[in-house]
């Protein structure tokens, strides 16, 4: 049980080393994209890859051959997902999320917050974290894709134009 042979140790070393060479290799044939965590089926790919390295390492079922070519299937598949998200709206839509507005100049959405199954601390926190402490402060909490919360200060708030597409009127205070 704790300790079973020194081949088995001399396998995962060796076999360890090669399937880590290869995810560094392939990450690096497929660019940053890969492992950016943009969305969803973003991050899926990013712990299937964990996840298949663990395997070459620990099952001696798998070989290195069969987890290169793993590696091979979930970069080809993640880039043939991005590219096609980027070529046709409609995909892109039905594999990953929109942002969503939760805080709007000093204003929760409660029925975002609902929908999110978010809570106002949960924003609040994300405020409080940029080193807010007034919510008037804020023109706007962004739930974004990748499901991270993005603030935006209302000093910030400019012409709006990186918020285009999401329901926020005009600037702060003049909706």
């Amino acid at each position: 049980m704790w300790f079973d042979s020194w081949s088995d140790l001399l396998r995962i070393v060796l076999v360890g080393a090669a399937a880590y060479a290869t995810l560094v290799v392939v990450l690096r044939l497929t660019g940053k994209r890969t492992l950016a965590q943009l969305n969803a089926f973003d991050f899926v790919v990013t712990v299937a890859f964990g996840s298949t390295l663990a395997t070459i390492l620990l099952s001696a079922d798998v070989s290195w051959t069969e987890g290169a070519a793993a590696f091979a299937v979930l970069a080809s598949l993640q880039l043939l997902v991005a590219l096609i998200a980027s070529r046709w709206p409609g995909f892109k839509k039905a594999v990953t999320a929109e942002p969503d507005v939760l805080l709007l100049h000093g204003r929760m959405d409660a029925d975002a917050l609902r929908r999110h199954r978010m809570t106002e601390s949960e924003v609040r926190q994300a405020v409080r974290q940029t080193g807010r402490g007034d919510l008037g402060d804020v023109a706007a909490v962004v739930l974004e894709t990748n499901g991270t919360l993005s603030v935006i200060g209302a000093q910030d708030w400019g012409d709006a134009s990186a918020l285009e597409g999401l329901d926020v009127g005009q600037r702060p205070g003049r909706d």
